[in-house]
């Protein structure tokens, strides 16, 4: 976020055009403030002496809460785009890295490969076996172009790719690779792809299979502008105003997703830490985020990439179509809000200072009722005040709806692109175990060993040892003849000590890889605990080993061991890094928990979801506000689709889905009432004849009403002190009352609803005092919200039939507000005196005498 909040406002509100008519609106309610005030000073000053503070105080609040407005609009407006783009730069350079570390693999290990040995060290001479070998390769593992097999000399021995033929390579990476006992990768222009700007290139060495002695080198192709453009496209659709673009450690755009917007060689400004994300390239400004890359399984990644995500300044702000906040639950948007403290401060304090000026407002209507008979020139400015007064209170409504909407658009984005890069990421590794247990299956070794040509278990077992340390995500890997019994194994040894060597798969699993009909097929067990992962919950990759030679018959197959419980709660615990009240899970589509961050729910047990979720369509996501285990929850789902021909075109599918719970705070249990309140308005009956002018506020839901004569004032029930009352019944301690800055007297409040209702009410920082007099005592009322000042017509004011309870007691008469639409209770100021006054008389402490406030003196604080 940026540091100077005054420079980047001014920098941002001509972009943001929702901000800018709040502004307008803003001032203009600021300069009718001013106007009244200054109307009032001059044209009668001695009638309206004793509102101008009231004036005052709505203009001054009202001020300094303009600027606190747009401030936090602009700031959360900015902070949502940069959120947005980040969490794309870090998708873009996370899912190249983890799809580059299974790459580091592939190379070390096909390059020990026995045929292809033999092959390179002259040993065996026939090149078509070879090339079958090569394009059987590339037929599981779809992310090359091309394989190449060269002397020590540079000479391509053997070569798939027949569109783009080489002979030889003079690329120093032949001699950098011979030299080195690791894979080398390569990335820049090379001969040994001509016509290409540049390419991506994993070689190794390889060994004689006798001597040892490094006889020539594997080059694999990875086709990075493929697997570019399909990262690319997966979220181009999210936001056309973005640019993508992967990035070298010179700043240079190695891939771009619109190269007609910012070509590939280009050099661009980075965001750096802590920095202005404001840059500017090819004369336009951009808002920019640079993400460098987190690693996977100790692989960094090649050395300096990194994803950027831009966004031109005068496009960042375009307001979407839809409105988050438009399609909560009234009663969770107003949970939600009443923790804005913890998740958004500016929208709190924002909220809080409204509802100071709505008070202010409401106690100059109150101020004011009753008046409009005398002086003309008060009368007209009295109009004014309720007119301004409507006007500011709809416009604050509108404007932290605004803000409210920003908040919470920013989390819902975030948890989509959250769950996007989980289903992403899962897709793509689980491709990967698909490709190695076909691949496998055609080990040379592995065939004679169950075709009993060569029945060396221990060269076996240690041949998967060498593979099982070079693909680090698996548990185990274990081979087994045709009748199921596990014959070799890497990692034999399970926890409880016993050894997998000599168990047998279940009868279904077996059937099922005995039945598989090419090499191109594979089997995965359903999810759940596996014996072959000590019980854990996992899936496992089979693929059928087939006999040397012209028959394939199966002989028996081999199934690699997910390591899932590790690997998803990896990625499910990198993802969430830096999102403390964040949790992650992935379930399938019957809501079975596969992996999560939350310890309440663990592997194997079951997720209630709403039915759109769980029938979410793959590929596609949501994000909605809802209720989660007690607590108001912004909750991101997002279903796999698949990647390449993985779970795709393949015939096998198991949906998953990466669902994203953000707490904000436990549920409010007058969320609902809250909600109601905030829908309800009364119309105004000005014009009728023998109208009635009554202060309307909230208990619960409920609308009541008090004649204005009785009321003094409204203040915050934030002021309440908690006293020493003794048994004083309904009673939560008492208010000071001030003139002039100056504390004149102490009052008792009573809460009103446990009058009503029979049981205690819950203060929120939306709870007010209303200060009643009657025959000079006076008390204080706490209610949980202020309505208005409301005039109605007599013919709509009806006396309350005689009801039971103090609720029928207290409620003298009712209104059918709203062409009766809206029922209005009103409370009798008297028979509330009364019925405190009876509670009292035999408890502590005694009413004071009449003259005097109903705690003076001063009660004294508890300690």
């Amino acid at each position: 976020m940026p540091s100077n909040t005054i420079d980047h406002t001014d920098m941002f509100m001509p972009f943001m055009r929702n901000v800018t008519r709040c502004e307008s609106s803003l001032r203009e309610l600021n300069l009718m403030w001013r106007l009244i005030e200054a109307s009032a000073k001059m044209n009668c000053p001695q009638e309206a002496h004793s509102i101008l503070p009231m004036v005052a105080a709505t203009r001054e609040g009202f001020q300094r809460l303009e600027g606190d407005l747009v401030t936090s609009l602009v700031q959360e407006s900015l902070g949502k785009v940069l959120s947005e783009i980040s969490t794309h730069a870090r998708h873009v350079i996370d899912i190249m890295v983890r799809n580059l570390y299974e790459r580091t693999a592939d190379v070390g290990f096909l390059a020990t490969d026995r045929q292809l040995c033999r092959f390179v060290a002259c040993v065996d001479n026939d090149l078509g076996p070879v090339l079958a070998r090569l394009r059987e390769y590339r037929s599981k593992y779809t992310v090359y172009d091309d394989i190449m097999l060269m002397d020590l000399h540079g000479n391509v021995l053997a070569q798939i790719d027949e569109d783009s033929p080489v002979e030889g390579s003079r690329d120093p990476l032949l001699a950098q690779t011979l030299q080195s006992h690791s894979y080398v990768e390569t990335f820049r222009a090379t001969d040994l792809r001509p016509g290409k700007p540049h390419a991506l290139i994993y070689s190794q060495r390889m060994l004689h299979p006798r001597t040892g002695e490094p006889v020539g080198v594997l080059c694999l192709s990875f086709s990075f502008q493929e697997e570019m453009q399909g990262i690319f496209h997966s979220r181009q659709n999210e936001n056309a105003r973005n640019i993508a673009l992967l990035l070298d450690a010179d700043n240079r755009v190695i891939a771009s997703a619109d190269p007609l917007w910012v070509p590939v060689g280009a050099q661009v400004p980075v965001h750096q830490n802590r920095a202005s994300p404001v840059l500017l390239h090819g004369g336009r400004t951009y808002l920019t985020q640079t993400v460098a890359a987190q690693g996977y399984q100790g692989y960094p990644g090649p050395l300096g990439w990194r994803g950027q995500v831009m966004v031109p300044v005068e496009l960042a702000f375009v307001a979407q179509p839809s409105r988050a906040i438009d399609r909560l639950e009234p009663a969770i948007a107003q949970g939600l809000l009443a923790h804005a403290h913890t998740f958004c401060p500016p929208l709190y304090e924002i909220v809080s200072a409204a509802d100071t000026i709505r008070r202010v407002v409401w106690n100059g209507q109150v101020m004011t009722a009753g008046q409009s008979g005398g002086v003309q020139k008060l009368k007209a400015i009295l109009e004014q005040i309720g007119e301004t007064g409507a006007r500011t209170n709809e416009m604050f409504s509108q404007s932290i709806r605004d803000l409210y909407d920003t908040v919470l658009s920013s989390s819902m984005r975030d948890s989509e692109f959250l769950t996007q890069l989980l289903v992403d990421l899962l897709d793509r590794n689980l491709y990967e175990r698909a490709n190695d247990c076909r691949w496998w299956a055609q080990t040379p070794a592995l065939r004679a060993l169950l075709a009993n040509r060569t029945p060396d278990t221990t060269g076996a077992c240690q041949l998967l040892e060498h593979i099982n340390s070079l693909y680090t995500v698996y548990t185990r890997l274990v081979v087994y003849d045709r009748q199921g019994h596990i014959v070799a194994a890497s990692r034999p040894t399970c926890q409880d000590g016993s050894s997998v060597l000599g168990t047998s798969l279940a009868s279904d699993t077996l059937a099922a890889v005995l039945a598989l009909p090419s090499t191109q097929s594979y089997h995965v067990t359903p999810w759940g605990p596996s014996p072959l992962d000590d019980g854990k919950h996992t899936c496992v990759y089979h693929a059928a080993i087939r006999t040397p030679g012209d028959d394939n018959a199966v002989v028996g197959g081999i199934g690699i061991v997910f390591n899932a419980s590790g690997e998803f709660a990896a990625m499910l615990h990198s993802a969430t890094a830096g999102k403390p009240n964040t949790v992650t899970v992935f379930v399938d589509r019957r809501g079975e928990v596969l992996a999560s961050t939350d310890p309440t729910r663990p592997v194997g047990q079951f997720l209630a979801l709403p039915s759109d979720m769980q029938a979410l369509p793959n590929g596609a996501s949501l994000a909605r506000a809802m209720v989660h285990d007690g607590h108001y929850c912004i909750v991101g789902c997002s279903a796999s689709n698949g990647y390449r021909e993985f779970k795709v075109s393949d015939g096998y599918r198991h949906d998953v889905l990466a669902l994203s719970f953000e707490s904000f705070g436990a549920v409010q249990s007058g969320a609902t009432d809250a909600a109601q309140r905030r829908r309800t308005t009364l119309v105004s009956d000005v014009t009728a004849p023998g109208n009635q002018e009554m202060a309307t506020f909230f208990v619960d839901a409920g609308l009541f009403a008090l004649d204005t004569q009785g009321i003094l004032e409204a203040l915050p029930a934030s002021a309440i002190a908690t006293v020493s009352v003794g048994r004083l019944p309904y009673c939560v301690g008492a208010v000071a009352r001030k003139a002039q800055g100056n504390i004149t007297g102490y009052i008792w409040v009573f809460d009103l609803g446990h009058l009503l209702r029979g049981t205690p009410s819950q203060a929120t920082p939306h709870s007010q005092v209303i200060v009643l007099e009657h025959d000079d005592r006076r008390i204080g009322l706490l209610v949980n919200e202020l309505h208005g000042v409301t005039t109605f017509a007599s013919h709509r004011i009806m006396q309350a039939p005689a009801l039971t309870g103090y609720n029928g007691q207290l409620i003298d008469r009712l209104i059918k507000a709203n062409q009766g639409q809206v029922l209005v209770q009103c409370l009798d100021v008297e028979k509330i005196m009364a019925l405190l006054r009876r509670s009292s008389d035999t408890t502590a402490p005694p009413l004071p005498e009449p003259g005097l406030d109903l705690a003076t003196p001063a009660p004294r604080r508890a300690a």
